[in-house]
């Protein structure tokens, strides 16, 4: 069974999408970054390799979706409380993320969402799962 998620976004500018998630907190892996990609270090068990499009390219026969567009993924990923949630949306924002959607407040679960200078969109929630309804 797999251990870990490797999520491979393509990017336009690699060091500009680099300067946006090193300001919201993230870190890279230099051994497995370049010129042409660069891994991002999410958790213990999940990365994203953000890769310039003409890499990425080599990867499949497919076209680049446009994101401006159409959505390839939501990607989401838990945080500690409401605050976080927002504090994190709140700093995309400051770096230039688009909000794309308005909180959501199920009660045990709260949800925000942005969209990355390359249009990826990634939504930040909240369970307390002490509300999870019966």
């Amino acid at each position: 069974m797999a251990t870990k998620v490797f999520i491979n976004l393509p990017v336009k500018d690699l060091n500009r999408s680099k300067l946006f998630f090193e300001g919201l907190g993230y870190s890279f892996n230099p051994q497995f970054s370049d010129e042409n990609a660069a891994c991002m270090v999410i958790s213990d068990a999940i990365y994203a390799m953000l890769i310039t499009e003409p890499f990425f390219r080599t990867f499949t026969p497919k076209e680049i979706v446009d994101t401006q567009k159409y959505t390839e993924v939501l990607i989401c990923l838990d945080a500690g409380s409401k605050e976080e949630v927002e504090g994190v949306v709140s700093k995309a924002k400051e770096l230039g993320a688009v909000v794309y959607k308005e909180p959501q407040d199920h009660g045990w679960m709260y949800q925000h969402s942005f969209a990355d200078l390359d249009g990826h969109q990634w939504e930040f929630i909240y369970m307390d799962m002490a509300q999870l309804p019966g």
